[in-house]
């Protein structure tokens, strides 16, 4: 039983260096660090003063391109329901409505992504990357070259990523970074044309897409995780079928 109980104490003193480690490595770059001294405080009492634990356990983020908008939502335990922390604006946007399907297509890609890339010293700030093209984006691009790079980032400016200004990006980075520090390996990024629940934007969506029906049917399987989310606040379980279709399973 000893022997047990002291391989579980190693195996937690070892994840807790792992995990540190991550913020300790982050934190080797300058602009991490400056903004870590400049934002952590400040965050922390907008934590406290929205009934969230610090550092942030779990986040959620979702960006609507037409509403120019993207939202960071936080959860203490795995059992709670997100609230919503923070809407940033996004400063700039490329491309339509409708999904990425190609490189050099200048669009916002639209569905289902997660965080696989944390880029402390990029071109724009600071970068976070998505894990774009997914498997759905690859099947549906029948062969043809579906880019890659989209990042949510700094400097405001943009050919198909998702660009907000440096000192927005230095906050939800941090906060990123906090949620990958407490474990959270999955930190999913979810992007829709619109707000489906604004009616200004439903309009601009229906007038734009009203000779696309593809582009209409996919927005048809976004909603569904949309209105899903905005019931429960809480993500459902989503698959990809062999078509490249998104299902909900939950």
């Amino acid at each position: 039983m000893k022997f047990l109980a002291a391989i579980a104490i190693m195996f937690v003193c070892i994840n807790a260096t792992a995990q540190k480690s991550f913020i300790d490595y982050q934190d080797n770059f300058p602009r991490v660090a400056d903004a870590m001294n400049r934002k952590a405080d400040t965050l922390k009492k907008q934590f406290i003063a929205a009934g969230l634990q610090w550092p942030a356990y779990q986040i959620y983020i979702r960006s609507f391109k037409y509403d120019s908008q993207l939202e960071v939502w936080v959860r203490n335990n795995n059992d709670e329901p997100f609230k919503l922390f923070k809407t940033y604006s996004v400063c700039a946007l490329a491309g339509t409505m409708g999904p990425k399907r190609m490189e050099g297509d200048y669009q916002v890609p639209e569905g289902f992504y997660y965080i696989n890339e944390f880029k402390p010293n990029s071109l724009y700030h600071m970068s976070l990357g998505l894990n774009y093209p997914n498997a759905a984006d690859k099947i549906v691009s029948h062969g043809t070259d579906p880019g890659g790079d989209i990042y949510i980032h700094g400097s405001c400016v943009t050919v198909g990523c998702i660009p907000i200004q440096d000192y927005q990006i230095e906050e939800v980075y941090i906060l990123a970074m906090s949620a990958k520090s407490n474990g959270q390996d999955f930190i999913p990024v979810h992007i829709f044309p619109v707000r489906f629940n604004n009616v200004k934007s439903m309009a601009y969506f229906d007038k734009t897409t009203k000779d696309e029906p593809d582009v209409q049917q996919f927005e048809t399987k976004l909603k569904e995780v949309y209105d899903y989310f905005e019931k429960e606040k809480k993500l459902p379980v989503i698959s990809i079928d062999a078509k490249g279709d998104y299902e909900i399973l939950n």
